[in-house]
């Protein structure tokens, strides 16, 4: 199940990476779709890009 939080987007990949993404995945008991995440932020991090997550809204009150 999608998360609310997070941006969803198409994703064209060679099946070769993508079954190399998923084996990565599986070895580190991670959804492929979670490894490629991980896999960005430690991209991002090896250029000296720091990640700073989206804030989160409060919960709306119930009326």
């Amino acid at each position: 199940m999608a998360s609310p939080d997070k941006k969803a987007f198409l994703l064209r990949i060679d099946p070769a990476l993508w079954a190399e993404i998923e084996r990565l995945a599986s070895a580190e008991l991670r959804s492929a779709n979670a490894e490629v995440e991980y896999l960005l932020r430690e991209a991002l991090k090896g250029r000296g890009i720091s990640h700073k997550p989206a804030e989160k809204s409060p919960p709306k009150a119930i009326s």
